[in-house]
């Protein structure tokens, strides 16, 4: 992938120094409120894996995000393809982020997500990108909608990949940005 760079980051293919903060927001309690599980340090290196090969041939992907200043890797954000997810059909293109919990609330997810979806639209000629989350995770909907993202009430599903034994993670919001409503933000 081209490197992208923002104000304060440097938007990145993933890199084996990044793999203990990899494994760490994917199995602490607090970035992983609203999943249903917690990844092993092997699971977490194999999805590491599969997402850096994944950008290596696409170009995008969930990507390391590493301050500009200092060099840390504070998480990821990126553009994925969601697969064949029912409720949104195939070939849809969503935005995601997961950050160390210290590096919430610093702006850092809305400035990089701003970068992505100009790559999005610009670079690689989408036409939408969607984000979704659980319903009551107010965080993540609240970025959504700083970057201009708006609600898809009739969208919203109860995601299959989240056990019946979990049913407070299930239900899911969906929102949307068209290339002809970027740039808004």
């Amino acid at each position: 992938m081209t490197t992208i760079e923002t104000k304060r980051l440097i938007l990145r293919n993933w890199q084996e120094g990044d793999r203990a903060l990899f494994h760490r927001i994917n199995a602490d309690e607090t970035v992983m409120e609203f999943f249903p599980f917690r990844r092993s340090r092997a699971e977490a290196d194999a999805l590491m894996d599969r997402l850096r090969d994944g950008i290596a041939e696409r170009g995008f992907g969930f990507a390391a995000a590493e301050i500009r200043a200092t060099g840390e890797t504070i998480g990821f954000v990126g553009l994925h393809a969601t697969g064949d997810l029912p409720a949104l059909g195939p070939g849809v293109i969503e935005i995601g982020w997961r950050l160390a919990p210290e590096y919430w609330g610093k702006g850092y997810v809305t400035e990089a997500a701003a970068a992505w979806l100009e790559y999005g639209f610009k670079t690689l000629g989408l036409d939408e990108i969607v984000s979704f989350a659980v319903a009551h995770n107010r965080r993540s909907i609240a970025v959504m909608r700083r970057i201009g993202m708006t609600r898809d009430a009739e969208g919203d599903f109860s995601h299959p990949s989240v056990p019946d034994s979990h049913p407070h993670l299930k239900p899911h919001v969906l929102y949307r940005l068209s290339r002809r409503n970027w740039p808004a933000t």
